[in-house]
């Protein structure tokens, strides 16, 4: 047999992916962009509420790889004061009382009501999820539940 056939009889090999292919059937959300004034300041307080390093992205932007969504901290101080997301950004956590440990340290749990409970506070929710929410400096509102407890659509 010529090594010609030999090769003509291989079965061809899928390669395999590092992610399973999955079908979206809407937009997928890649990037969210929160406001500050103070990049420096901001680096280093997400990277303590994060407990993940930012990468510095021309100077003005630092990147957070969220699991497939980006957050983006962007420094508008050249073009005027920040302007504060819409409502809260929520993020799903292995330990929403190890996050919470963090933002108590950082002084930034917040103040508000949520349900009449202390949004500050981990509570379970009447949704289901357990989280608390915390302000960055920017009045960014930001909230971190438990993974396994995230409300899905």
């Amino acid at each position: 047999m010529s090594v010609k056939s030999k090769a003509s009889e291989k079965k061809p090999v899928k390669a395999k992916s590092a992610k399973p292919s999955t079908t979206v059937s809407g937009p997928q959300l890649f990037r969210v962009t929160l406001e500050v004034t103070d990049l420096e300041r901001a680096k280093k307080f997400y990277e303590e509420l994060l407990g993940i390093k930012g990468k510095m992205v021309q100077g003005t932007s630092l990147y957070f790889d969220c699991g497939g969504t980006v957050l983006q901290i962007e420094d508008v101080s050249a073009s005027g004061p920040a302007h504060p997301c819409a409502r809260s950004i929520y993020f799903s956590v292995s330990s929403v009382d190890a996050v919470h440990k963090r933002a108590r340290k950082l002084k930034c749990l917040s103040l508000e009501l949520v349900q009449n409970k202390a949004g500050g506070a981990v509570f379970v929710r009447p949704w289901g999820e357990k989280c608390f929410y915390a302000d960055d400096p920017w009045f960014n509102s930001i909230c971190f539940v438990q993974s396994g407890t995230e409300l899905k659509p």
